[in-house]
């Protein structure tokens, strides 16, 4: 006797679950490889962004059956992409994986927030106060002291989450997720040359490195994207920008897990503060937003 189905949400929240622990993979990975010198950041960054072209490519093609060049995507979104990876890989030579991912997800809601108030849309009072909190929270982060991650880190991982944050409001409202997500990533392969000349005097490998690059954008990257953007269909906005943020707290248990990294006072007050800032914000605006549908009844 065959096994039922899964029903749709059901569905949604396997998928969604995945997504997270892939994404979460990526900061133990590059912790792995980066934190222990088993490959240097530009090898990391070019390995793992040819490693999801090839997978994106290969699953593109095996869906339509066209083993073509992937039009779709753009150059804006590629380099958005570029940035993030690049500024990722070199920001975990020195940050934990806690820390890392808590800023780079910090950074990616707080630039998605801000690009929102920039197009014209007022917070409201209980946004305002989750702004408040989350900008405390990153600024007690990195306030002098034991535990206080490098400002050169903190400074590459918020690039990276502001990069991640415009490459993600650029795919919202993508009509073809895989196909642009696969466009985007075989786009980076001339930037990728470009990188691995001008670093090639850093350049260091080991077999340990390259596999970790490999799982991470092979598997973490390019399956866990197209995981997420199948995920989405099952989730609102709201609930999406929600569930992101385990990925900090899933990345912090796996750095004490295969990393042996310990978990800081400051990392967890940081992480209440910040998280509980944005979850506050993207509570604040669904309630608003129920509010005027109300009203317009």
């Amino acid at each position: 006797m065959q096994g039922q189905p899964p029903s749709p949400i059901g569905r949604t929240v396997m998928l969604t679950t995945v997504a997270l622990l892939a994404f979460a993979a990526n900061s133990v990975l590059s912790r792995l490889a980066l934190g222990q010198q088993a490959l240097d950041a530009a090898s990391f960054t070019e390995i793992r962004l040819l490693s999801g072209a090839v997978v994106l490519y290969v699953l593109l093609s095996v869906r339509t059956k066209r083993w073509t060049y992937p039009a779709a995507g753009s150059w804006s979104a590629t380099l958005m992409l570029f940035i993030y990876a690049g500024t990722f890989s070199y920001a975990y030579n020195t940050l934990e994986t806690g820390t890392g991912a808590l800023i780079l997800f910090g950074a990616v809601q707080m630039t998605m927030i801000l690009l929102t108030l920039m197009a014209g849309n007022r917070l409201h009072g209980m946004e305002w106060l989750g702004v408040t909190m989350a900008f405390s929270g990153f600024v007690y982060l990195v306030l002098p002291g034991v535990g206080a991650p490098s400002w050169s880190g903190f400074l590459l991982m918020a690039v990276a989450g502001v990069a991640w944050g415009i490459y993600t409001l650029k795919g919202r409202d993508s009509k073809q997720p895989l196909q642009e997500t696969t466009g985007n990533f075989v786009r980076t392969l001339p930037l990728l040359a470009v990188l691995a000349i001008v670093a090639i005097g850093q350049a260091h490998y080991s077999v340990k490195g390259v596999l970790l690059a490999v799982l991470s954008g092979g598997i973490a990257s390019g399956i866990g994207y197209a995981i997420w953007y199948m995920a989405l269909a099952g989730l609102s906005s709201a609930l999406a920008a929600v569930v992101q943020l385990l990925v900090p707290v899933i990345a912090a248990l796996g750095g004490v897990v295969f990393v042996s990294e310990a978990v800081s006072l400051r990392l967890l007050v940081s992480a209440g503060l910040i998280l509980g800032g944005i979850l506050a914000v993207v509570l604040g605006k669904t309630w608003s937003a129920g509010k005027k549908q109300y009203a317009g009844e």
